[in-house]
C-alpha cells in the first residue's frame, strides 16, 4: 500500500542503506498522518485518509470495496476530508462521463500539526477576535463571512459579563483585517476545483500542474457587500437541549439576508501563515547575531514586500534606501546615515541574509530569503549534532559544511583533534548518514592505496533525514499523551461531568454550599492525578510545537531549495 507513496523518497539515494532508512521513515510520516486523522475525525476517516494516500487517485467504490467500508460511510469520511482540504475529486480519466476520483494530500494532512500556531498568530496580530475566527475557520475547513462574525460574536458575548455583548461590527473589522493582511481568502468554486485528469496521465504518474489560485480565482481577497447588524447573543445551558422554532425560524431569516451564503466560502491562507512564520525566523535570526535594531530593519522591509512576493521567491522585491526609510517606526528614532551604515553592515555580514541590487534611489535591498533559510538550517543540523554526540562532532560537522570536502588527516588538523577521536566520530557520522564518504581515484582500478577519500555534508539529503526524524518524534509524542489520557479515561470523564454540573448550577444561581458539595465529589488523591495529569499533556504539547517548529524551518529550506534548482 505504501509502494506508490515511498517511491519518488528513493529516486535521489543511490546508497541502499540510506534508501531502507528513507523507506523506515517515511512509513513514520504516514504512521503521523493516520495519528492527527484519527485523533481529530476518528478511525474511519483516519482508515479511508490513509488508504488514498497510499493508493493515489481512487473512484468511491474502489475506496469503499478495498477499505471494507461501508458506502455510506465512505461518502461521509470523504465529505468532511474535503470540507477540510485534505482530499481533492476530479473527473476521471474517462472523460466527462467517467467517475470522480479521488486524492489526499499528506502535506495538508499533517498541517493539522500546525492550527494551534496558526491560532495564536491570529491572537497575537488581531486579538481574540481574530484568534476566535481563525479557531472556527480551521474546525469547520471553511465558512461563509457571516456564519463566522455571528459565531464568534455570540462566543465574545456568552464570556463577557453580564448584560454586555459583542457588536458584529467589531468582528467584521477583525475578519476584514485578516483578508486584507491575506491571512484568509476565498475558497475557489467548486467548477474549477472538479477539473478533469489528463486523458495521458497514467495511474502511477503525478497530475499536471493545476493552475495557481491567484490565475484562476483572481477576485480571492475581495469582501462581499454584507448587511450585518446587531450584537452576539448569549447561550444559555438550557440553549442545548430545547429547541426553540422561533429561534431557529428567526437564525433562518438573518441567513437568508446575508448575501455571501450564496457560494462565497472563506478558508485560511496557509501560505500566508508560513511566510509570516518564515520572515519572523529571519527576524529572531538578526537579532541574536546582530541587535534590535537590525532585526527591525530586516523586519520593516519584510513588512514591506509580504504581499508582493511569491511565497517561493528566492528574494524579496527590491526596495531603496529612501523607502526604507520612510516606513522605519518613528519610535526608533532611526537618522538616515545611520540607518545606510546598518545597511551596509548587513550586507557584509556572512549570512547574507541581505543584499544590495542597485544604486538608485541611495541603494536597492533585498531579503535574500532562500540564503537565510539555508542559514538557518545549517543552524538547526549543527544543534541536532551537537546534542547527539557531542561539541567535538559538532566542530567536526561545522567544519565539513564550511570545507565542503577534507580528507580525514585534514579533518583531524583543522579540527584540532586527536586521531583516534576524529576517526570514531567520523564514522559515528557516517553511520548516522549525517556525513557522506565521497570516493576519488586517481586508476581506473580504483585501487585504495591510489585513491582519495573525502569526507563531505550535503545538507539537502541530511535536511530530508532530519525532517524524517522529527516526524517519527512527534508521532511518538501524540501517542504517548493519547496513552495517558486513555489510561485516566473515567476519571477524566467524571471530571467533566462535575464540571457540567457546577456550571449549571452557577447559571442557575445555586447557593455555595451547594457548590461546595459537587465539588466535594472529586477527592484529594483524585484532584493530584488530575493535576499531574495536565501537567504531563501541557509538557508532550509543548514537545509537540516545538518539533514542529523545526519541522516548519527543515520543510521551509527544502522546498526554497527544490525550487530554485
Amino acid at each position: 500500500m505504501l509502494a506508490k507513496l515511498v517511491g519518488f523518497r528513493l529516486r535521489w539515494s543511490c546508497d541502499s542503506a540510506l534508501t531502507l532508512k528513507l523507506i523506515y521513515m517515511t512509513v513514520q510520516e504516514v504512521r503521523l498522518c493516520g495519528l492527527l486523522l484519527q485523533e481529530h475525525f476518528g478511525e474511519v476517516v483516519e482508515k479511508v485518509g490513509i488508504h488514498l494516500l497510499g493508493s493515489g487517485a481512487q473512484i468511491l467504490r474502489a475506496i469503499a470495496h478495498e477499505t471494507s467500508t461501508p458506502l455510506d460511510l465512505v461518502k461521509k469520511s470523504l465529505c468532511v476530508l474535503v470540507q477540510h482540504g485534505m482530499c481533492e475529486f476530479r473527473r476521471g480519466r474517462r472523460g466527462p462521463g467517467g467517475a470522480v476520483e479521488y486524492h489526499a494530500s499528506y502535506e495538508r494532512v499533517l498541517r493539522i500539526l500546525r492550527y494551534p500556531r496558526y491560532i495564536y498568530t491570529a491572537k497575537t496580530l488581531y486579538g481574540d477576535t481574530g484568534e476566535l475566527i481563525v479557531e472556527e475557520v480551521l474546525q469547520r475547513g471553511h465558512m461563509t463571512m457571516s456564519d463566522s462574525v455571528r459565531t464568534v460574536a455570540d462566543r465574545l458575548t456568552h464570556n463577557m459579563e453580564e448584560g454586555r455583548s459583542m457588536e458584529y461590527s467589531e468582528v467584521v473589522s477583525a475578519f476584514s483585517k485578516l483578508v486584507e493582511t491575506h491571512f484568509l481568502q476565498r475558497c475557489p468554486p467548486v467548477a474549477d476545483v472538479g477539473t478533469a485528469l489528463p486523458a495521458e496521465a497514467e495511474p502511477g504518474a503525478p497530475a499536471a500542474p493545476a493552475p495557481t489560485l491567484a490565475e484562476s480565482h483572481p477576485d480571492r481577497y475581495i469582501l462581499p457587500h454584507i448587511n450585518l447588524t446587531g450584537r452576539g447573543k448569549r447561550r444559555h445551558p438550557s440553549d442545548d437541549s430545547e429547541v426553540d422554532s422561533k429561534g431557529a425560524k428567526r437564525a433562518k431569516m438573518d441567513a437568508s439576508a446575508a448575501s455571501d451564503d450564496m457560494g462565497i466560502y472563506w478558508q485560511v491562507n496557509f501560505d500566508r501563515f508560513h511566510q509570516h512564520f518564515r520572515d519572523q525566523a529571519i527576524v529572531s535570526a538578526v537579532a541574536s547575531k546582530m541587535d534590535q535594531t537590525s532585526s527591525e530593519i530586516v523586519r520593516t522591509m519584510l513588512r514591506m514586500s509580504e504581499v508582493t512576493t511569491t511565497p517561493t521567491a528566492a528574494c524579496t522585491q527590491p526596495l531603496s534606501a529612501n523607502e526604507i526609510f520612510r516606513a522605519l517606526p518613528p519610535s526608533y528614532s532611526i537618522t538616515r546615515p545611520i540607518l545606510e551604515q546598518y545597511l551596509s553592515l548587513l550586507v557584509d555580514d556572512p549570512m547574507e541574509f541581505v543584499g544590495k541590487s542597485g544604486e538608485s534611489g541611495g541603494g536597492m535591498y533585498v531579503v535574500n530569503l532562500h540564503k537565510a533559510l539555508a542559514s538557518l538550517a545549517r543552524a538547526t543540523l549543527e544543534s541536532v549534532v551537537q546534542e547527539r554526540f557531542g561539541s567535538r562532532s559538532a566542530r567536526i560537522f561545522r567544519l565539513l559544511l564550511r570545507k565542503r570536502h577534507l580528507e580525514q588527516k585534514q579533518v583531524e588538523d583543522f579540527a584540532m583533534i586527536p586521531a583516534k577521536e576524529a576517526k570514531d566520530m567520523l564514522y559515528t557520522l557516517l553511520s548516522e548518514n549525517l556525513v557522506q564518504l565521497q570516493e576519488i581515484p586517481k586508476t581506473p582500478d580504483h585501487a585504495p592505496s591510489r585513491t582519495f577519500y573525502l569526507y563531505t555534508v550535503n545538507p539537502l539529503p541530511t535536511a530530508r533525514l532530519l525532517l524524517q526524524h522529527c516526524y517519527k518524534a512527534v508521532g511518538n509524542l501524540i501517542e504517548r499523551r493519547l496513552y495517558e489520557t486513555k489510561e485516566s479515561k473515567r476519571l477524566l470523564e467524571k471530571s467533566q461531568r462535575i464540571e457540567a454540573i457546577l456550571a449549571s448550577l452557577q447559571a442557575s444561581g445555586a447557593e455555595p454550599s451547594q457548590l461546595s458539595e459537587v465539588e466535594e465529589m472529586i477527592t484529594a488523591p483524585e484532584r493530584q492525578q488530575l493535576q499531574a495529569l495536565r501537567n504531563h499533556v501541557n509538557k508532550l504539547d509543548s514537545s509537540e510545537n516545538q518539533v514542529d517548529e523545526t519541522i516548519f524551518l527543515l520543510e521551509s529550506y527544502i522546498s526554497s531549495t527544490e525550487t530554485s534548482r
